[in-house]
């Protein structure tokens, strides 16, 4: 089955009760200080906007990020500064989501590599890819019918470098994606300025190197994260370095990318520092989002259905510092913004017809969060 809609957009159109329901469960990553002890939990109502105030849903150390399973009932989270095994990896914990919105910690496996900052799974719910930053490696592990993990039956190690030697003297993964057919997982490395692409053998659970094996961003450019369209035509980048989202048409039959633009996501006069973070794509596909970090901002972006390429709207400040990650909610009218520097999350209208943001005066306290997920409300 194609998988044309991010893995939230099929939550909500497939889950019994989720299409007509109007509440959901909001999970908020954290990086863990004297503040956060973890994962927390809010409710969200998408009729009116409102998002409750958080409550501590599991304790576990810097849950930075986190993906839901396809059936809605278990949350992954990495571990960034864990050390599991023998090896010492990062970790990757799996949580059964309790009715109420408590995790119950089911068990944590390594993550194939150090530093993991991101994680995804397969449409059916029965493989996970990590990006390890630490050592830009990549790791494939299997997923139980009860939730829980195996530990890699993949690792992939990049190798190489780019031009900044002081952010690019290696390999740094920094987003694991999968193509909308799941035939394909993507890698962007910000380390060596490339999206790896490999083929998925779903039965060995293996990741081989496509032919050819990448695309590639502009020397400098620092890859993180990547979204794709709707149609599944287009994959959207956010380069970190140089505040940016790279546009490449996407062969689904060959696995290839193709360069068709990149445009700044900063204002032309703005002159400070800043750096991209997050990158979304409206369920709808007419708009791109991308956080920065610095200007503090998110950029809104107008998609022209047929090539792809993006006019810049506006970039609309998120009443807070260090933007590091957002997320829309699975209707597109909303759009919930994360300050990591200031712990706080800021509620955003989404207007359907021109896809600027307005702030609805919504903002519930986080300490330090990094990501977003919504869950159904059972």
């Amino acid at each position: 089955m194609k998988r044309s809609l991010p893995t939230v957009g099929l939550l909500f159109l497939l889950l019994p009760g989720l299409a007509c329901g109007r509440e959901f469960l909001v999970f908020f990553g954290t990086y863990t200080d004297a503040k956060s002890k973890g994962i927390y939990v809010s409710r969200f109502d998408s009729g009116t906007g409102k998002l409750a105030a958080p409550q501590l849903a599991a304790e576990t150390k810097s849950p930075s990020f986190l993906a839901l399973h396809p059936n809605g009932r278990f949350l992954y989270a990495v571990g960034e500064a864990s050390a599991v095994g023998a090896a010492r990896q990062g970790g990757v914990t799996a949580f059964a989501i309790e009715p109420a919105g408590n995790l119950t910690a089911l068990n944590t496996q390594p993550s194939g590599g150090n530093g993991p900052c991101h994680l995804t799974l397969d449409a059916a719910g029965r493989w996970l890819i990590t990006a390890n930053y630490g050592n830009g490696s990549v790791g494939a592990l299997p997923v139980r019918a009860d939730g829980s993990l195996d530990a890699p039956v993949d690792t992939v190690q990049h190798q190489g470098s780019s031009v900044n030697k002081d952010r690019q003297s290696g390999p740094h993964a920094h987003c694991s994606s999968l193509s909308p057919d799941d035939r394909f997982a993507l890698v962007c490395d910000l380390g060596l300025d490339k999206v790896l692409v490999y083929r998925r053998d779903a039965k060995e659970r293996a990741l081989t190197a496509n032919a050819p094996a990448f695309g590639a961003v502009a020397p400098g450019s620092g890859p993180r994260h990547l979204a794709f369209s709707p149609n599944g035509n287009f994959a959207y980048v956010v380069n970190e370095m140089i505040s940016s989202v790279t546009v490449f048409s996407w062969n689904a039959k060959r696995g290839t990318l193709a360069e068709v633009q990149t445009v700044s996501t900063l204002p032309e006069k703005f002159a400070g520092q800043s750096w991209g973070a997050e990158i979304a794509v409206h369920p709808a596909g007419k708009f791109v989002y991308a956080s920065n970090r610095g200007h503090d901002s998110i950029a809104g972006f107008a998609v022209d259905a047929r090539t792809g390429k993006l006019a810049f709207v506006e970039a609309t400040p998120t009443q807070g510092k260090t933007p590091r990650h957002f997320a829309l909610d699975p209707t597109g009218g909303w759009l919930l913004a994360e300050n990591q520097a200031s712990d706080s999350v800021v509620v955003f209208r989404v207007d359907r017809k021109s896809g600027r943001l307005e702030a609805t005066g919504g903002k519930v306290e986080v300490p330090a969060p990094v990501c977003a997920v919504f869950a159904p409300a059972r």
